[in-house]
């Protein structure tokens, strides 16, 4: 069993206007909800198929830039404000408990020689237009907690930084795909494939990580901004199904010449990782059904679906945690001699980990999903299975799909 830090995972619950959502919203809820899910099976496996399976990252920020275009036929900056709003909340609940877990354990001023920018990089805390920062190779906590646990809590935390910069160019962005459709939805992915073959470099940290993101996942931000927009459905039925395969096809053959495997799977190869996600997403957004109601298979899970999609940032942000904390508690099994002699394939199995790593996620719902409804402006809930029920203008009370 192996546990990777560089995240894929969440995504942040998006605003939706209140009232009746439109159908389709059910076909790119279940899009979320199978995203969060498969994130948190690769986090804790590692397995380098998985994401060529299900890309959620790029799904993610499809749908995300999807609902932002729809939002954005109101004022912009109520829009931004809106989402970060949204988005900012949770985090600085993780953030809380988080840095104080690591201040109590001796990081501070003095931890990496510049007191002055540790001060200054905490500041990414609050607003994460950069990397927030952690302590590294920190102890665990008495055996249930593992070591280096601040770098496994601080992993999601990019998504959130290049989920904010999306959010904040999403204006001129939309813009440009209005002026210029074609160039602006396959501007990130030449940008990416720059980056990757060395064409452009660029000094530091940071920044390079931030255009590295942008790069990668642009193209399905901007794609889901087009699907809004209706530009897709402008095209011939017959040019995304043909088209987008070979994109996705390009991906998958420049991961198998670049060394994909365990340890080094589209994660590690941004170019792999843009064509890929953004030849699957086309083909996935193509789709697209306007389920009225859910499908009979489906209706068994529209609660669980519901919750995930409720819950998408309190999943996203606490489920390396979760996984951490989890393979650390079934690991001290192996101390029980009884166990280790006679059911050694059940102690080395992934499956049940993941059942407790879920058990754990569905805590830190109970214990920090309520500051999404109030991010939200929603009454608080521990459990929401079904939409929030908001008041109106006119004091009639109606379903918010927010």
């Amino acid at each position: 069993m192996t546990m990777q830090q560089t995240p894929v995972a969440e995504a942040p619950k998006e605003e939706r206007v209140s009232g009746t959502a439109p159908a389709r919203d059910r076909y790119f809820d279940l899009l979320r909800a199978l995203a969060l899910f498969r994130v948190v099976l690769y986090h804790l496996t590692g397995w380098a198929w998985l994401p060529l399976l299900f890309p959620s990252m790029g799904v993610m920020f499809a749908l995300a830039g999807n609902l932002m275009a729809r939002s954005l036929k109101r004022s912009a900056v109520r829009v931004i404000r809106g989402r970060m709003r949204r988005l900012l909340p949770p985090l600085w609940l993780l953030g809380v408990v988080g840095v104080t877990g690591m201040v109590l354990q001796g990081w501070g001023p003095d931890a990496d020689g510049h007191p002055g920018w540790w001060w200054l990089h905490l500041a990414f805390w609050i607003v994460p237009l950069s990397d927030p920062p952690y302590a590294e190779g920190l102890p665990g906590l008495h055996g249930f907690v593992g070591e280096n646990w601040a770098a496994e809590l601080a992993g999601p935390l990019w998504y959130v930084r290049a989920y904010l910069w999306y959010v904040l160019l999403s204006p001129l962005l939309l813009k440009a795909l209005r002026a210029l459709p074609a160039v602006t939805i396959l501007a990130p992915i030449a940008l990416a494939v720059a980056f990757g073959q060395g064409w452009l470099a660029l000094p530091g940290e940071r920044i390079p990580s931030a255009l590295t993101d942008f790069s990668t996942f642009g193209a399905c931000w901007i794609l889901g901004m087009a699907h809004q927009e209706g530009v897709l459905r402008r095209l011939p039925g017959y040019v995304v199904p043909s088209v987008a395969p070979l994109i996705a096809l390009a991906g998958l053959w420049y991961a198998l010449h670049h060394g994909f495997g365990p340890g080094n799977d589209l994660d590690s190869m941004p170019p792999a990782q843009a064509l890929w996600s953004f030849g699957t997403v086309s083909l996935l957004l193509h789709v697209s059904p306007s389920w009225s109601e859910w499908p009979p298979r489906l209706r068994r899970w529209s609660g669980t679906i519901a919750l995930l999609n409720s819950r998408a940032v309190t999943v996203y942000l606490w489920h390396n945690i979760c996984i951490l904390v989890a393979a650390t508690l079934w690991d001290r099994l192996w101390g029980f001699e009884m166990l280790e002699r006679n059911v050694p394939g059940l102690l080395e199995s992934v499956w049940p980990v993941l059942v407790v790593v879920w058990v754990l996620i569905g805590c830190c719902v109970l214990a920090f999903g309520w500051v999404e409804d109030l991010a939200a402006r929603q009454r608080p809930r521990w459990w929401p299975t079904d939409a929030p029920r908001v008041r109106t203008r006119g004091g009639r009370r109606r379903a918010s799909h927010g």
